[in-house]
């Protein structure tokens, strides 16, 4: 018999694919379960990737990625966000913002230090800090009702083996831009426990109306104890390219460096040169994004509140939408799997980002307006199925 370590024995398949492969069973089922956008990559996206697999450029890159692509990363984040990374020894990239997270959290764990994830959170944050045999402390204040968190919350949690505190704005699942004055509460509290910050930021590129934004690697002292993790999956309909990237300190990019040739030597190279061309083209090839997602946005979020005992809150970014379902009196599991099993809707139950979301679901609004129209039609005549 195969002795499976308790690392592996302790990870649980989330609730977000536990409901997208509950959803399989069924022929006709409105999936709103994964964050993964139907829009189609950039021809010349596409174009870049073949040229590199028909130029037979289909080997390993040295295990930071190749320099041009770092380079182009760094000439993005300086023209984007006037951050100015070295492309030597600052960035890396990743198999994805994923892996980026997981080596980044490796890199700087020891067994038993504690990693602060404030509710509501990407779920699986707790699980990658699990698998560095570390400890993720959940800030979890089931009486903050408005799906945010207190920074007098994250301070109480802080003990002496915290090293880290994990953010992710614009937030999975919340779809709100933490304010200003949010990250330079978060800094200050960093600063004084000597703390990093890992700021998730893939979802930067998917900002509403003029919701303000600006990293947290901004503020005065925050860059040498900030990391940043970004990716292409989102800003340019990606997710199957598998290419992220990280910007940080020196020591822990090189940390993370030498951890990636034994986990996965590099990313793929047709990819990275499929990136290049995302970053380094003078064509905008996101644009389209936060156009057709505002369409989608306004059609979910003008579908659901139409529904007797539905509430939400327009997002500020992402393509996710947070719907309360309190009136209800369901727990948020109970509820997402009702719902599958009477219309074939497939939503994700909110105590998969915290007890405080526990009643919640939420939607991701990744697919054509008629999709949406029809997965909102078929959760009104859930609510009122519940009535008789």
């Amino acid at each position: 018999m195969i002795q499976i370590s308790n690392i592996a024995n302790g990870i649980q398949t989330s609730f977000t694919r536990q409901l997208f492969n509950m959803a399989k069973e069924y022929d006709d089922v409105i999936d709103f379960t994964l964050g993964d956008p139907d829009v189609q990559t950039h021809d010349a996206i596409k174009a870049a990737a073949c040229r590199a697999i028909e130029q037979g450029k289909t080997r390993y890159s040295q295990n930071a990625g190749l320099l041009e692509l770092r380079q182009t990363i760094a000439k993005y984040y300086n023209r984007k966000e006037g951050l100015s990374y070295r492309p030597e020894d600052e960035i890396m990239v990743t198999v994805g913002a994923m892996e980026g997270l997981y080596l980044c959290l490796l890199a700087m764990l020891n067994p038993d230090d504690e990693v602060i994830i404030p509710a509501p959170y990407y779920v699986n944050y707790t699980q990658m800090v699990a698998m560095c045999h570390a400890k993720p402390v959940i800030v979890d204040n089931p009486e903050v009702t408005n799906l945010t968190y207190r920074l007098e919350d994250i301070e109480h949690a802080i003990t002496p083996r915290t090293r880290a505190i994990m953010i992710n704005t614009p937030s999975n699942p919340t779809g709100r831009v933490l304010s200003q004055e949010m990250l330079a509460g978060i800094a200050e509290i960093a600063m004084k426990h000597d703390l990093v910050v890992i700021s998730d930021e893939v979802y930067k590129c998917l900002i509403y109306g003029k919701q303000p934004w600006k990293s947290i690697a901004h503020i005065e002292g925050m860059r040498e104890r900030t990391i940043l993790v970004n990716s292409l999956s989102k800003e340019f309909c990606m997710t199957g390219y598998r290419i992220g990237y990280v910007l940080g300190p020196s020591e822990i990019i090189t940390a993370m460096t030498k951890l990636q040739e034994n986990v996965a030597a590099c990313a793929p190279l047709p990819s990275q040169y499929a990136a290049i061309e995302a970053l380094g083209s003078t064509e905008n090839y996101s644009k389209d994004m936060v156009r057709i997602f505002t369409e989608r946005k306004e059609c979910i979020v003008s579908g659901i509140s139409a529904i007797d005992g539905l509430t939400c809150r327009e997002p500020d970014a992402t393509f996710y939408l947070m719907v309360d379902i309190s009136s209800t009196g369901m727990n948020s599991v109970d509820f997402a799997i009702a719902l599958l099993k009477a219309q074939h809707v497939a939503v994700v139950p909110g105590i998969t980002y915290g007890k405080c979301c526990d009643h919640y679901v939420r939607i991701a609004f990744t697919r054509e307006l008629d999709y949406i129209r029809e997965g909102v039609k078929r959760i009104d005549a859930f609510m009122k199925g519940l009535k008789k």
